[in-house]
């Protein structure tokens, strides 16, 4: 008799709070919404973008957003990923250390 053993994966024990939930809902299709983003996240989460964004990244290095929406945390995080190489690029250019700088 073949017996297949599935090793025990844990699973995330802590929830997402209802309004990181709703945070990574949010993003997930953010763009259907005919209001500009800025609006609809101070209505929506009482709080400025900035304040939004600074929340959000901490809700995407929760592993129980993960379990929420695999899909959305991948992608943010790609984009953040992304964003931080393009950051640290433009501040190589911008002080002299990037490829091709004559003088």
């Amino acid at each position: 008799m073949l017996v297949i053993r599935v090793p025990f994966r844990p699973t995330c024990q802590v929830m997402l709070s209802e309004r990181h939930a709703a945070m990574l809902d949010f993003e997930r299709s953010w763009w259907e919404n005919t209001d500009p983003r800025d609006q609809v996240i101070r209505a929506r989460f009482q709080c400025s973008p900035d304040e939004y964004h600074a929340e959000l990244t901490t809700v995407l290095d929760d592993p129980a957003s993960m379990d929420h929406d695999p899909l959305v945390v991948r992608r943010l995080k790609r984009l953040r990923l992304r964003a931080r190489k393009l950051r640290h690029g433009a501040t190589e250019v911008a002080s002299g250390g990037g490829e091709g700088h004559h003088a």
